[in-house]
This record gives C-alpha cells, structure tokens and sequence, in this order.
C-alpha cells in the first residue's frame, strides 16, 4: 500500500502530473491506430504499450527508478539493441531477404526515381537548421523522409541519441499513414491524363549471376566510397545474399518471418522504453514531428516532379506514368500498392504495378545509400566549418 500511496503522489503531487497521462493517451492512440485501423500493427501496438509501460509512476521496466534495480528490462534491451544499432541492422538482413531487385535490373532507370525522392530528407535538414536545430539534429529529422524506420534510428542513434524518442516515432507513424499522406499530394501534382498513362511492362527474367553478384558489389563500392554506411548496406545486400542465393532457402525464410517478426517486436517496445514524458513533451517533439511530415511530403512530390520533368523528353507512347515516382520512398511495398490502386481507380485495368514495385525497391535502396550520405557527409562538413 505504502508503494500504492507513493506511486500516485509522485504523479499528481507534482508540478509535471498531466506528463503522463498525455503520454498514456499518446501510447492509447499508437494502440487504437494499430488495431482499429491497422496502420503498421506490428510496430505502432509495442510502440504505443512501451509508452504506457514507461511512464507509470515508480516503472522499473525503463530506466531504473526504484532502489534495488539496477535496470529495468526495455532500458536492458535499449541498451543491448538500440544503442548498439544491433536491431535496426537485425531488421535490414531480414527486410534484404524480402526484396527481390528483379524489377529493377528490368528497368535499371527506375534507380533515379529512388534518387529524387530522397530530396525531402536534404530539403528538411535546412529547415530544421533553420529553425535552430543543429547539423547532426537537423540530419538525424531530415533522415525521417527516407521513409525506413531502421535508417531513422540508426542515423538518430549516432547523431542526437536525445531525439531518438520522436524521430523514431515519427518515422514509424508517417510510414503507416502513407495510405493517408501520398495520393493527395501525388494528386495535386499530376493531372487525371498524367495518371491515366499506360506502361509497358515486358516479362523476362534476370540471369541468376546478376543477383549474387549485385549485392556484393553494392556493398563493396559503398565500403569504398563512404565506408560509415557500410553497416546499413552491408545488412541489407546480405540478407538480400541469403535470398539470391538459391541453396539457404530455410535461413531466407527464417530471416524473412521469425527473426523480422522478433526483432520488429522487440524494436518497437524498446522505441517506446524512449518516450519517457519529461524528454518527450516539449516544443522539439512537436516541431520534429511537422517536419517528419514535412520530409514526407517533400519527397513525394520529388519523386512525381521528376517523373513529370523526365516525360517532357519522352516521345508520346513511351510517357512514364508520374506517380512512380511517389515509390521512390522506401515504404516498400505500401507505396507501390497505394500507386497501383489509384492508378485502377482512374482507369480500370491499368496495370503500373511491377514498374511501381521497381520503384519502390530503388527507393529502399536509395534511403539506405541516403542514410550512408547523410553518416559520412555530416562529420565532413562539421570539420570544413570549424565546428
């Protein structure tokens, strides 16, 4: 009882007593986004239940606060898989066994889509420096817009570890609204011609040579060139090594349900060990969380502007549809299905989807190599300056 008596005073006997009730509201809303409306379940539900758990007063499952506790277990896990950026490259290998680039060796000029649209993450990195952020901060936000949960944290891990809390939750909650923020913003982009354009797709498959050697060489031009991105890169080619392959079918599958289900549930209750009230209530959390959308938006409308811009060079019949360029983010392959639906809506039987799909897989590419840009150019920058 007397634990009972002093766990509410700690809570409403101080300055800060509303704190954790906005908290367990925030995790109450994570829950009921993922349940009601089943945006990204796996990850918004331990997200929004380690947001309660944490912030209940006299909690020993977060940093430790009762004597005789040296840590409590999601502050153990924080420590183990957060800090170290062991589960956010956990997740590559398995999210690397998922993709197959066989839609992008067909049509190798997808690879630009899933370069323009990481403009949103530069783009946001000015405003935050802007708006008085610093250059890591103001990178680890910027980083929000490749749309890839495991890059924001690995990034944010690195560069500011003090916003992990809300660029790690803003990154999953835009990536599960995409259905909601993309089509209106490809809408106001294109016109209903532009997104009644038909493409050719031609079958064919890719020599198995190509895909074993396309991972290992990834990863060997991005150990030359910015070798900090190795870790991100080198997780995702070879998980996607595993796949490829031909003869690790059982550790492909295992990399590809059991260990991405595990590490997901573990990631996302450790996330929400981070949203302690007093870190995660302040003006920085809802300025980061505009500008996460912000980056959202910003790299969507880069990937259609490109597209629209690369048609004014095409011959008529051989235009691209301009909302394949929205998957150039990394949603994968949310976005390439957002396409697809609003592309049928328009016009029944237009099938873009496989050309949507290799967009989509260059864009998860593409936030990766983002992200190794973002890790290596940063540190240049801060030194060129003096600071």
């Amino acid at each position: 009882m007397q634990d009972v008596f002093i766990g509410f005073t700690s809570v409403f006997g101080s300055p800060t007593w509303w704190q954790p009730l906005v908290m367990y509201l925030v995790g109450g809303v994570l829950i009921w986004l993922a349940i009601k409306k089943e945006y990204e379940p796996m990850l918004l539900l331990p997200i929004g239940f380690g947001a309660i758990l944490v912030n209940l007063p006299l909690s020993i499952a977060g940093a430790p606060t009762v004597a005789g506790y040296d840590n409590g277990f999601l502050q153990i896990l924080y420590e183990a898989g957060i800090k170290t950026e062991l589960f956010p490259l956990l997740i590559f290998i398995a999210v690397g066994a998922m993709i197959d680039f066989g839609p992008l060796f067909k049509n190798p000029f997808m690879i630009f889509f899933g370069a323009a649209a990481q403009f949103g993450i530069f783009a946001t990195m000015i405003i935050a420096t802007l708006l008085g952020f610093s250059l890591k901060e103001a990178a680890s936000i910027g980083i929000i817009g490749a749309a890839d949960g495991p890059t924001s944290i690995f990034v944010a891990n690195i560069f500011a570890p003090h916003l992990l809390g809300p660029i790690s939750v803003a990154a999953y909650s835009y990536m599960s609204l995409v259905p909601l923020i993309q089509p209106p913003v490809i809408k106001a982009l294109t016109t209903k011609k532009e997104r009644r354009i038909h493409m050719v797709y031609h079958e064919s498959n890719a020599p198995k040579w190509l895909k074993v050697l396309f991972p290992i060489l990834v990863t060997m031009i991005s150990g030359f060139v910015a070798p900090i991105s190795v870790p991100l890169i080198g997780s995702l080619m070879f998980g996607n090594l595993i796949r490829e392959s031909g003869v690790l079918e059982r550790l492909s599958q295992t990399a590809q349900n059991e260990l991405a289900n595990l590490v997901t549930l573990l990631l996302g209750i450790t996330i929400g060990c981070s949203m302690v009230a007093k870190n995660f209530l302040t003006w920085q959390t809802l300025m980061i969380m505009g500008m996460g959308l912000v980056a959202f938006i910003f790299d969507t409308a880069g990937g259609v502007l490109f597209a629209k811009l690369v048609n004014v060079f095409l011959p008529t019949g051989k235009k691209i549809n301009p909302m394949i360029g929205a998957c150039g983010i990394s949603a994968f392959p949310m976005s390439g299905r957002i396409v697809q639906k609003m592309a049928n809506e328009e016009e029944r039987g237009n099938i873009i989807l496989m050309h949507a799909i290799g967009s989509n897989v260059s864009g998860q590419l593409g936030s990766v190599i983002a992200g190794g840009m973002v890790l290596a150019l940063v540190p240049l920058i801060l030194i060129v300056i003096g600071k």
